[in-house]
């Protein structure tokens, strides 16, 4: 099992030539093997804080401090697979990067592949892919690398919403059996209410918490849970916050 990564930031400052000031002065602790939801109001902030996390860009001032040693995934919103690449070589292109040797690399992809429940597909091009199958494979890519903390930035928003709530299952699967750390950014009260232990509300920019929520939900989530009431108490608490942060 991974070890996930903790993540703690100190005063963490970005400004923008255009954009002003995005994120300013902000403390943040994120444990170790923690599933956390980013929410707020649309360009607050939350793609630029994980970029500053994931090491893509670099604060004004403060710090990001990570686990020794951790290694990182981020999945975007985009896909963004090689259209000349099938399935299979797109997964492995970390490690290709990497220098890890072609025999170990797919076999390594091949393993990822199956744990997204995409196994049958290596030999598939891009465009003969569903949209919910081509951000499986991106997802498939980013475990290849065995990541202590993945980074997800509206993975699923553009996709139908039966495909997904199952992709949103296979995720909290995928985070409950590997034990990575995972900052997940979404605009759905109902998505973060269903695959996080905890949510942080943000500000308007510049990005300050304006809520940070513990879910009390039990750990074993299923499609059930989403039409009871205690799952409707946490995510009309975090409607709230919402409102309370100007989204």
């Amino acid at each position: 099992m991974v070890a996930g990564a903790s993540v703690h930031t100190a005063g963490l400052r970005r400004v923008f030539d255009k954009g002003g000031v995005v994120i300013d002065d902000l403390d943040l602790e994120i444990a170790a093997g923690s599933f956390v939801a980013l929410l707020g109001p649309s360009g607050c902030g939350k793609s630029t804080l994980l970029r500053l996390v994931a090491g893509l860009d670099a604060p004004d001032a403060g710090t990001v401090t990570l686990a020794k040693n951790a290694r990182v995934a981020f999945v975007f919103q985009d896909a963004h697979l090689l259209p000349w690449r099938d399935v299979l070589h797109n997964t492995a292109l970390p490690l290709e990067l990497a220098k890890v040797g072609v025999t170990e690399r797919l076999r390594e992809a091949r393993d990822a592949l199956a744990a997204v429940g995409l196994a049958d597909a290596s030999d598939k091009l891009p465009h003969e892919l569903s949209g919910g199958m081509r951000m499986r494979v991106s997802l498939a890519r980013a475990l290849v690398t065995k990541p202590d903390l993945l980074l997800l930035d509206e993975p699923f928003a553009a996709l139908d919403e039966m495909t997904r709530q199952r992709l949103d299952d296979q995720l909290r699967e995928l985070w409950s059996q590997l034990g990575l750390t995972v900052m997940f950014v979404t605009h759905s009260v109902d998505e973060a209410a269903y695959l996080a232990e905890r949510a942080l509300v943000f500000s308007s920019r510049p990005a300050r918490i304006v809520a940070d929520l513990l879910f009390e939900l039990p750990r074993e989530r299923t499609v059930a849970l989403r039409a009871e009431a205690v799952f409707a108490k946490e995510a009309r608490g975090l409607r709230v916050a919402l409102e309370k942060g100007g989204a």
